[in-house]
């Protein structure tokens, strides 16, 4: 293994090992400290007046697939998912959910009848709310309007990886008068949502969806591992510039070269 592959697979097991650990000790209490985000305080308003009003909410999962990078955040939206169905178990119409990806799609329904099953109301699991709306791009969000245009839909969230093709949906989500709240790994894609979304989710702001949708006391747990390694590459960035300041730098990097 290459001295790189050694880098990465050290930063995967620290990761792990502290998403462990304060999972382990935290018990949620780090949930008290995280940042305020407008765009999950007024989702969870909008959760609150949907059940209240028995009205339904959206989530779409993107199109990305579970082989490539774009996993990453559609893992994000199941995740979501899960913290969505369990805010709103109690109103009369359960949330829907689209993807675009077939393989995806079975993740949706196995996250939906799992997270009812563990709330203990698995008869409101309904199969058709977990809908495979289109394979390519633009079936996918053409496929996906009747679910935005559904008058007992009141709110829209999207998540996962989405392509120029979101400006369908959110254009159908404004003019709906509906909350809009959507965030992606795609960097054109989120020019677009920033532009026509309510509420768009900016960088990491998509990652931390769960923790603040209170999917569990991992995603909470992850946001705090994230910190440390985030203060550990600013202290390393802190005392890679005093090296250079005092001249050191080239030393340590003969001599590192030297035990490599």
């Amino acid at each position: 293994m290459t001295i790189s592959g050694l880098i990465g697979l050290a930063f995967i097991l620290v990761f792990s090992g502290l998403i462990i650990l304060f999972t382990a000790t935290g018990r949620g209490r780090f949930e008290a400290n995280l940042r305020r985000i407008p765009a999950f305080a007024r989702l969870r308003r909008a959760i609150g007046l949907a059940v209240e009003a028995g009205s339904r909410l959206h989530i779409s999962i993107g199109r990305g697939n579970l082989t490539s990078p774009e996993s990453a955040v559609a893992f994000v939206g199941l995740s979501a998912l899960e913290g969505m169905i369990r805010s709103a178990s109690t109103g009369d119409n359960p949330p829907i959910a689209t993807t675009g990806d077939a393989s995806l799609a079975i993740l949706v329904r196995d996250a939906l009848s799992g997270t009812y099953r563990d709330i203990g109301n698995i008869e409101q699991y309904d199969p058709t709310t977990g809908q495979l709306a289109g394979f390519t791009p633009f079936s996918y969000a053409v496929g996906t309007l009747p679910a935005v245009q559904d008058e007992k839909t009141t709110a829209h969230i999207l998540i996962g990886h989405f392509g120029s093709e979101v400006a369908l949906i959110t254009d159908a989500g404004e003019r709906s008068g509906n909350l809009t709240l959507a965030g992606t790994d795609n960097l054109p894609a989120q020019a677009i949502l920033y532009a026509t979304a309510q509420e768009p989710l900016i960088g990491e702001e998509v990652y931390a969806s769960g923790a603040y949708l209170r999917a569990g006391p991992m995603h909470i747990a992850s946001l705090k591992a994230q910190d440390i390694f985030r203060w550990g590459l600013i202290l390393v960035i802190i005392a890679g510039v005093l090296l250079k300041i005092a001249g050191l730098d080239q030393a340590i990097v003969d001599m590192f070269g030297g035990l490599l």
